[in-house]
């Protein structure tokens, strides 16, 4: 970093920002993007002034000129401001009288702090680039007025930053349960324009992120500048394409109407907004979000801890729980080498379906005469984790607590008990912003936590919050804060658990809630076809080791697509293992299939879990083709699938990422997870990677001229790994 005069320069990983700060104006970015080394000396930022656009709105509003951070209509900006606000009926339209900046983060950040003397605002802008090269924007807001009789009502505080006016392709996403992350890549679309998410959680159809480029978006190549709002909670991504700007990207929190009310001296604080720039394609953009969430704070690392090989109960027994059963079913989890065993849904107050107990987490003495001691005991005799289920949001009507307490229920007042049609699974959400309910469910919670030595939990959030009014307000923004603080206080009371967020499956995955959580669940799907593009989408974010990716039985309960264990095994690969299947069904070779599977995932998970993901661009839209390399390009593992009929007879190349030209490397199939099936073409070099031996060759052949691909027949998958000699 260097300031100099009205500019500032921002240079980290890769990237570069270029700050135009002039005095008592909210700064402009000038650029954003690749690091090309810019000079320090003034001169060299004055003649980048002159090259592009005025930084200030001249007479003529229909003028070139440059937005600022924080749009606003008086800078005669004719886009969504950045700040809307009003008190009592009054529009409040700030106009800065004083704009001070610094440099922070050891020269990686800049503070911002300006204030509205006429309207009384205040607010603080920090913009830095995170290790890595992600840029995260966080705004606060504050009303500074002591005499006002209204409070400062906020409406939205969004973050922007501008991209070339050469973009013209925005990804952006859709999906439902069970398939989610479903990419819609079309042409810039003119104007300013919205998507909203409404569910109370990111949700299924969520917009995941916004992705511009020029031209279609590639896994390996070109450049793209991305956005993503790492909030849990209602949400909306902003493009503003306007005629005489350079179109501007953003997000920021949708707030209800009244949400935010300050009165003198409260301050709002916006989620954080990250945005991703790369000259490396979609893989480059992936991997600052990947560095920013393996570093973030309290984060389990899986060089030091391997990420544990789970089996979750769900689709083994669904709500039948016998204690016999599960006894046998964690001893074969533990024959076949599982490391952690997850009880889900089922063992609590009343619960035989999915109508009931909600919200009485204590243990049915129906059910488990005997308490859940027992099970816990043996899981952690066998040398196992021990989990459990829990929707800790969440509340039946059929349970003792709404019974006692129905003005828990967050929802509006006229809602509960008289619109039960509506219920969403047969489930209320539970006001946590409420202290009283956050004590009971924390009470609960933490009792069996301390009592069974519980070493993980499975947090679902499975109804949509559609009418969120908390103490006669809108209060979805306090409801996710108190999520948070729930998720943060038992980890910290109970050092070691660690916790996944499942909503429905992926509808509540964002860098937000992976800020207080462990990994996240990334579809109640578990049918590979579909996984393996849920869970390429799902990477633009999330790294492997946080995405739980199981092997579930055959055929899939989502799709009724029946599949070979070779293939589910080898998705598998790509995400944090597991099996979602009861096992003792299988018969004795599978069993050792098994047991071949999670020892390959044991072997491999150390690169798996802490390499560069990349994907190769396939011309034939049938094959998948995904690796993982370390950072000294000495070993990486890359799995390629085909997902339907292959379009020609003769496939494409594998061009192996993620190597060193230089060395030289033994290619092996690893065929621990079953034999693949393919047509009438077996490449010779295939041949020779099936022997135990494998073969050689250089990285640079495997790059540059790549392997030649055999005929995979519909939904197969082969796993190659390339160790440097």
């Amino acid at each position: 970093m260097f300031d100099q005069g009205p500019h500032t320069v921002l240079r980290r990983d890769g990237v570069c920002l270029i700050l135009k700060t002039p005095e008592r104006e909210m700064p402009q970015v000038e650029y954003w993007g690749r690091d090309f080394g810019v000079d320090a000396e003034e001169s060299a930022l004055a003649a980048l002034d002159a090259m592009t656009l005025k930084d200030t709105p001249p007479n003529k509003p229909d003028a070139s000129w440059r937005p600022s951070l924080l749009p606003q209509g008086a800078e005669a900006w004719a886009g969504r401001p950045g700040l809307e606000a009003h008190r009592g009926c009054a529009p409040v339209f700030v106009r800065w009288t004083s704009v001070s900046s610094r440099t922070v983060d050891d020269g990686n950040g800049i503070a911002i702090t300006a204030e509205d003397a006429v309207n009384h605002v205040r607010l603080e802008l920090m913009l830095a680039i995170q290790s890595g090269g992600l840029v995260t924007v966080d705004r606060r807001v504050a009303n500074t007025d002591a005499d006002a009789a209204e409070p400062l009502t906020v409406n939205w505080l969004d973050a922007t930053l501008p991209v070339p006016r050469r973009v013209d392709t925005l990804t952006q996403f859709t999906g439902r349960w069970p398939l989610e992350k479903q990419p819609s890549t079309t042409a810039m679309p003119v104007g300013s324009i919205t998507r909203d998410c409404r569910r109370g959680k990111t949700g299924h159809d969520s917009p995941w992120m916004f992705i511009l480029t020029d031209g279609a978006p590639r896994w390996s190549q070109g450049e793209v500048w991305a956005c993503h709002l790492a909030w849990s909670g209602n949400q909306t991504y902003r493009l503003d394409n306007l005629p005489a700007h350079e179109p501007v990207l953003g997000a920021g929190e949708l707030l209800g109407p009244g949400e935010i009310r300050l009165a003198i001296g409260e301050t709002y604080e916006a989620p954080t907004v990250c945005f991703s720039y790369s000259d490396g394609g979609l893989d480059g953009m992936a991997a600052r979000f990947h560095d920013w969430l393996r570093a973030a704070p309290g984060r389990v690392d899986p060089a030091a801890k391997p990420r544990p090989f789970t089996l979750n109960t769900w689709e083994a027994v669904y709500f039948d729980h016998d204690e016999a059963t599960l006894m046998r079913l964690a001893d074969r989890a533990a024959a076949v080498g599982v490391e952690r065993f997850v009880l889900d849904d089922g063992w609590f107050h009343l619960r035989r379906d999915d109508s009931k107990g909600l919200g009485d987490w204590v243990v049915d003495p129906a059910v488990w005469p005997n308490g859940l001691d027992g099970l816990a005991g043996h899981v952690h005799g066998l040398g196992m984790e021990f989990g459990l289920w829990f929707e800790p949001e969440m509340v039946n009507l059929d349970s003792d607590l709404y019974r006692e307490h129905p003005d828990w229920v967050l929802a509006a007042p006229e809602a509960v008990p008289y619109r039960e049609d509506i219920s969403y699974r047969n489930q209320y959400v539970l006001d946590l912003a409420n202290p009283d309910a956050y004590a009971h469910v924390h009470g609960q919670m933490a009792e069996l936590i301390g009592r069974l030595g519980v070493d993980y939990i499975k947090w679902d959030h499975n109804r949509e919050v559609t009418e969120p009014v908390h103490d006669g307000r809108y209060g979805l923004h306090e409801q996710t804060e108190a999520c948070y603080r729930l998720f943060d206080q038992l980890r910290a009371e109970f050092p070691g658990l660690e916790i996944e967020s499942c909503s429905s499956g992926g509808a509540r995955t964002d860098a937000g809630i992976l800020l207080h959580a462990d990994r996240i669940w990334g579809s109640d799907s578990n049918d590979p076809r579909d996984r393996v593009d849920i869970q390429r989408w799902t990477e633009l974010i999330v790294p492997p080791e946080m995405i739980g990716a199981h092997v579930g039985p055959s055929p899939a309960h989502s799709t009724g697509r029946a599949t070979d264990l070779s293939y589910r095994a080898a998705i598998s690969l790509e995400g944090c293992s597991g099996f979602e299947w009861n096992i003792l069904e299988c018969p004795d070779e599978q069993v050792e299939q098994l047991r071949s599977f999670v020892a390959l995932y044991k072997e491999l998970r150390g690169l798996l879990h802490t390499g560069r993901v990349m994907h190769a661009d396939m011309r034939d839209p049938s094959l998948r083709a995904r690796g993982v390399a370390n950072a000294d390009r000495t070993h990486a593992v890359w799995v390629v699938a085909s997902v339907d009929n292959l379009r020609d007879a003769l496939v494409d190349r594998l061009h192996v990422g993620g190597l060193d030209p230089e060395r030289v490397y033994r290619v092996r199939q690893r065929r621990e997870i079953g034999e693949s099936k393919w047509g009438w073409i077996t490449p010779q070099w295939l041949t020779a990677a099936r022997g135990e031996d494998g073969f050689t060759v250089s990285g640079r052949l495997l790059e540059q001229v790549g392997l030649q691909l055999p005929n995979l027949w519909p939904m197969q998958a082969i796993v190659l790994e390339f160790e440097a000699e």
